[in-house]
């Protein structure tokens, strides 16, 4: 842990182990309510400081934490991928995403901007001040456990406020070594605090009940962040939060099978299918249904599954145990109601991958709304096909979910591609386009997937209060 200015050096710790070997490869501080307390204490002391440092200052402390973390680029993504499981080039790519976000927010703090408002009377102005909000309490994901970190510090930082970051606990190894290409940036002491626990409860609690945390920002699953946005609530914090997603991925008649399949299959197994942003759903209409399948199922019998240390490798290990027996539980349950496998459907055993969470990249034929995958959020290796017929119902098939974060849409056709566009519930669509995120962009979801948006210059307000003053003159 790392609270005001301060590394922990004794007390309980917890294991932190590979999820391709099932190896330990550390051990962690193991925090509690009372070290929380204790960083939210040390952000609230350090915060008149650093709001009162100018745009500038702040902002040349995100470029040199920029500059730290592409030279440490390496060193990094393999850690990343010894902790958390992706392949070595996925790891690398995060590092650089995270540190677009550095980049992107060291420019946006100096674009803070405020207003002079006209009055209806004579003798009056209006000005418009957009300030930092205070202590903000972060908690972030292990699926993507740099880029997640950058993606609230950054902004957070850059309005000024100071922060308190509790990351997963399957990944506080990479939590702390981003942390420490703030410090060696020039952070100063208690503007940043970590709190790492193999129990998050106790942290979550004092973060929704502490009056000193004004804030709070969290990615993870929909249960837990119902939980704390209610909690949250009732104490009057502002509140962000990233949360599940079921996203659709649609391939119109219009479209080239071939080529939709190729995204399909691309952004499907990207971190193994774990990813708030992975398609869960693919519909694909009844004409091009088989050329979709056939080039899908040639690209998924490629793929090769084991530890993102090795050359070649395009599928990790899931995170744990727990994991494997949710996407288990969907592929039998899809089969005993008729889908049919074209490609995996079990647990990989062979060639030492028994030691790790490995599941065979699955595709699915055939796939109904009766079954659990058609409405539950994978999060793993398994690509569900469902046929259609019409163009209007499949808008209305892709928005019957709860969730509302990302969509996919193959199409030849600019009038489709805008109705598509238009007509789906989701905050993020990609129109021929698997990769519809980038720090420049809002990122975030409506409905069950969330409130708020990261990125972007949405980013940075999450964490501005606006103050208005009346002059009479």
């Amino acid at each position: 842990m790392y609270i005001a200015g301060v590394w922990a050096t004794s007390g309980p710790t917890f294991p932190v182990t590979n999820p391709a070997t099932g190896e330990e490869i550390g051990q962690v501080a193991d925090g509690g309510q009372a070290e929380a307390r204790a960083a939210i204490e040390a952000a609230h002391k350090a915060f008149p400081a650093w709001a009162g440092k100018t745009a500038f200052e702040r902002s040349a402390i995100l470029y040199k934490a920029h500059q730290i973390m592409l030279e440490r680029r390496k060193d990094l993504a393999r850690l990343m991928t010894i902790e958390q499981g992706k392949p070595l080039r996925m790891s690398t790519n995060e590092v650089g995403y995270a540190a677009d976000f550095l980049l992107f927010y060291a420019e946006e703090a100096k674009r803070v901007y405020g207003d002079i408002l006209p009055s209806g009377r004579s003798d009056q102005r209006f000005l418009v001040l957009r300030q930092p909000v205070g202590v903000v309490a972060a908690v972030t994901p292990w699926n993507y456990p740099i880029s997640m970190l950058t993606r609230k510090m950054a902004p957070a930082l850059a309005a000024g406020c100071t922060i308190v970051l509790k990351p997963a606990e399957a990944t506080p190894l990479c939590a702390i070594e981003t942390f420490k290409c703030f410090i060696d940036a020039g952070v100063p002491e208690g503007v940043i605090n970590l709190v790492t626990a193999a129990d998050p409860k106790p942290i979550g609690e004092e973060f929704c009940t502490n009056p000193l945390v004004r804030k709070i920002t969290f990615t993870g699953s929909t249960a837990v962040g119902k939980m704390l946005v209610g909690k949250a609530a009732a104490n009057m914090k502002r509140v962000s939060a990233e949360l599940g997603g079921h996203a659709p991925f649609i391939v119109f008649k219009d479209a080239d099978p071939v080529h939709a399949a190729k995204g399909a299959a691309a952004v499907k197994f990207l971190n193994t299918g774990q990813a708030c942003i992975s398609p869960n759903r693919m519909f694909v209409h009844e004409s091009q249904v088989e050329p979709f399948l056939e080039e899908f199922t040639s690209r998924v019998t490629r793929l090769r599954a084991g530890n993102g240390l090795e050359d070649g490798i395009g599928v990790g290990p899931l995170i744990n145990e727990a994991a494997i027996q949710k996407i288990d539980r969907q592929v039998k349950d899809a089969v005993e109601k008729g889908a049919r496998v074209l490609a995996g459907g079990h647990r990989l055993m062979d060639n030492g991958l028994d030691r790790g969470s490995f599941y065979a990249p699955t595709l699915l034929a055939d796939v109904r709304p009766d079954m659990l995958i058609y409405r539950e959020e994978t999060f793993g290796p398994v690509a569900p096909v469902i046929t259609y017929t019409d163009d209007d119902d499949v808008i209305a098939m892709a928005n019957d979910t709860h969730y509302g974060l990302a969509a996919y849409v193959y199409t030849n056709s600019i009038a489709t591609g805008m109705r598509a566009f238009e007509g789906l519930n989701f905050g993020i669509i990609g129109i021929n386009d698997i990769n519809p995120t980038s720090a420049s962009a809002p990122f975030g979801g409506t409905k069950d997937s969330g409130l708020g948006r990261e990125g972007a210059r949405e980013g940075i307000s999450e964490y501005l209060e606006t103050k208005t003053g009346g002059f009479a003159v």
